[in-house]
């Protein structure tokens, strides 16, 4: 996402970016696992609680198809701070992949409304990623709680234009 976010920046041509959204948590045998289960479970194994099948029948339950860790790891944190720039839909960074709002979005983004607003009003990326955007960022993410590889991703983004 920071290089999509990148190339939006240095192209600086009307556009949005679509997150394709979290993953909802799995379940198995009246239980929730999310990824942080998949990573205690190993715990429990080792210390001898739970033998090699039930670990895995949790490993493979945790995260059930292929889409963002269900956290505030770095896709959630860096969609969410992508937001906050101004560069993807309103609460987009929060609507989970499956959820047939995602689909909505897409539309939106693209062929629908948004985008064709945004070549109207000729707004483009260098007049939203701005040193203050990227500030209202980064207070975004130490709000939430982010993964601290968005510092790393906001000073590239910064870097790789010049700001």
């Amino acid at each position: 996402m920071p290089g999509t976010i990148m190339a939006m920046r240095r192209l600086n041509r009307p556009g949005i970016m679509v997150y394709g959204g979290t993953i909802k948590p799995g379940h198995f045998g009246g239980h929730t696992y999310d990824i942080v289960s998949a990573f205690q479970v190993y715990g429990d194994y080792v210390s001898g609680s739970i033998n090699d099948e039930e670990r895995m029948n949790v490993v493979r339950n945790s995260c059930p198809g292929a889409r963002a860790c269900g956290g505030m790891y770095t896709a959630n944190t860096m969609a969410s701070a992508i937001k906050t720039m101004g560069m993807s839909l309103p609460y987009s960074s929060s609507t989970p992949a499956e959820d047939p709002l995602k689909l909505d979005e897409c539309r939106i983004a693209g062929p629908g409304k948004h985008l064709l607003d945004l070549i109207k009003m000729d707004l483009k990326p260098q007049d939203t990623i701005t040193p203050k955007s990227l500030r209202n960022a980064m207070v975004m993410v130490m709000a939430l709680g982010g993964s601290n590889n968005a510092v790393l991703h906001l000073i590239a983004i910064a870097r790789s234009v010049g700001l």
